[in-house]
């Protein structure tokens, strides 16, 4: 593949001074780069990607042998070697696409099973006197439930959800406060049942629903395969829903972990939730380069990342509802490809997973949109909008929210010269110097590159086919760097050490095996201390 990165290297000099606008010299440019499934457009005219480029992107793709490799996991074939796991969150969502074996076995029964008990689980909580739901995560036992309920309120048609992920005690101390423990179900989500935030948090709710005249025997349930630590928890096995190994945390939103969503929104909706997802993904395997947008959305990503040299991408939806999908995503893509060795054992030879980030729009605008338009470093932008929203009377409010999602990437394009700036001063009353300073003030220097995102309404098959859109970007990001998306060591340190440092700070342990930094950080909170627990 070098010779791919050569070719994209040398075309990346060849455009640096190009401006984008440019380009729309070229009648058809905003019909030839867009991609399109359904109702779902992927409009990517407003980068400095021109057909060479494209073709180029595409040879890299080739090369990388990224439809092979997609082919394997659909297939159950354990790409996840460094584990030796297969990755089969596909499966979860495969309600017509027939069996799908791992080790000769046909897991779709088991997973029929499962969504079953799922549905009539949710059907009997939304029927009972529960009035409240708690979710107790972390990562993508939390990330993604919370940002799914958030973006499908309008669907919210079941108990009040809540979700408690941090291990600091003011998280679940704010989250039960007020609420009813005699109606309340707690839903504690950790595969292995040894979590050490998550099971310290659900510690701290049973004692809160016993001391409040709760019944944990009934009020309590499992997302977990670990049935021996949920039965010594004290849950019945009927209120357990396990999950196999090839699904990975952060892709685990379509199966037991989304119960949360699912009682949120009943099972229809979360039935609507999955064909969305499993719409994207027979796109995924069928669509052509050009035309696949699970494929296009990550080729612009390894332009502006890998070879463009853009540190950072920013996720913009202009859909209030989709606040969290930043934070979701930045899980998504920066714990799965946030790494420096392929798959050989070998070093990435490019920088891997940019910085990802964001916020809803309009409110982005009023924070950080200063740094995307007049600041030093460039940030390529994701918007996503939505043709209608869900307030029929606020619809004026709706046309407010699309103008300003569409000006904002033509203005990152555009941007305004000096010529441009001095003129609107001119016209303002200034002249010679004072013009000349507050004019350079008023330059924005545009060609700053953006995509957009646009779809129907936000429902729960377009939110599937959103998730699965970049469950897959990020896929096809991972192939063509070499490295397995679907490991997260690096996670694994921090907890080894917090495990070793927890008698230091209880103070059953002295620091003297710890760094000068870390000891006296233990000391002065100690002397800050009233008790140590």
């Amino acid at each position: 593949m070098k010779s791919q990165w050569a070719e994209l290297n040398a075309l990346k000099e060849t455009c640096q001074g190009r401006s984008i606008l440019s380009l729309f010299e070229t009648p058809d440019r905003a019909s030839d780069f867009r991609a399109q499934t359904g109702d779902m457009l992927f409009d990517y005219a407003k980068t400095n990607i021109d057909a060479e480029t494209r073709a180029a992107l595409l040879a890299l793709y080739e090369a990388a042998g990224v439809a092979e490799k997609r082919d394997a996991m659909f297939s159950g074939a354990p790409i996840n070697d460094t584990e030796g796991r297969a990755v089969l969150h596909t499966a979860l969502r495969n309600l017509d696409g027939g069996p799908v074996l791992v080790d000769g076995q046909d897991v779709m029964t088991g997973i029929y099973g499962t969504l079953e008990r799922m549905r009539s689980f949710a059907d009997h909580v939304r029927d009972s006197a529960i009035t409240d739901v708690v979710n107790i995560g972390i990562g993508g036992s939390d990330l993604g439930p919370a940002m799914a309920v958030q973006a499908l309120s309008p669907y919210h048609d079941g108990p009040r959800c809540h979700f408690v992920s941090n291990v600091d005690g003011a998280h679940i101390a704010d989250t039960l406060r007020g609420l009813d423990a005699k109606s309340t179900l707690i839903i504690v989500a950790s595969k292995t049942f040894t979590t050490i935030e998550t099971m310290t948090n659900a510690r701290t709710a049973k004692a809160w629903m016993v001391d409040h005249g709760g019944d944990p025997a009934t009020q309590f349930a499992a997302l977990s395969t670990a049935a021996e630590k949920t039965r010594d928890f004290g849950i019945p096995a009927e209120r357990v829903f396990g999950f196999e190994d090839w699904v990975g945390g952060r892709y685990s939103l379509w199966g037991p972990i989304g119960l949360s969503l699912m009682i949120a929104i009943g099972p229809k909706g979360f039935d609507a939730f999955l064909r969305g997802g499993q719409a994207m993904d027979v796109h995924f395997k069928s669509a052509t380069g050009p035309e696949n947008l699970p494929v296009m959305l990550a080729l612009v990503g390894i332009w502006h990342a890998q070879v463009c040299g853009y540190s950072s991408r920013a996720v913009l939806p202009y859909d209030q509802r989709l606040a969290r999908l930043p934070d979701y995503l930045q899980q998504l893509e920066m714990e799965s490809n946030g790494k420096g060795v392929q798959m050989d054992g070998s070093d990435v030879a490019v920088s891997s997973g940019p910085i990802v980030w964001g916020a809803a729009g309009t409110n982005g605008q009023h924070a950080f949109y200063q740094l995307i338009h007049q600041g030093t470093r460039v940030v390529p932008c994701e918007f996503m909008i939505a043709a209608e929203g869900h307030e029929p009377d606020l619809a004026h409010q709706h046309q407010l929210l699309i103008a300003n999602c569409l000006a904002q990437s033509e203005a990152l394009m555009r941007g305004r010269n000096l010529d441009e700036a001095r003129a609107k001063m001119s016209a303002a009353g200034l002249t010679g110097s004072e013009l000349e300073r507050q004019a350079r003030h008023r330059v924005f220097g545009g060609n700053r590159p953006s995509v957009t995102l646009a779809y129907p309404k936000l429902d729960p098959f377009v939110l599937g086919q959103i998730v699965a859109l970049y469950e897959h970007r990020v896929f096809v990001e991972g192939v063509i760097l070499g490295i397995n998306s679907f490991d997260q060591w690096g996670v694994e340190l921090g907890k080894e050490l917090a495990t070793s440092l927890q008698p230091v700070v209880d103070g059953q342990k002295d620091a003297s095996d710890k760094d000068g930094s870390t000891a006296a950080l233990v000391r002065f909170i100690h002397a800050h201390q009233r008790t140590t627990p």
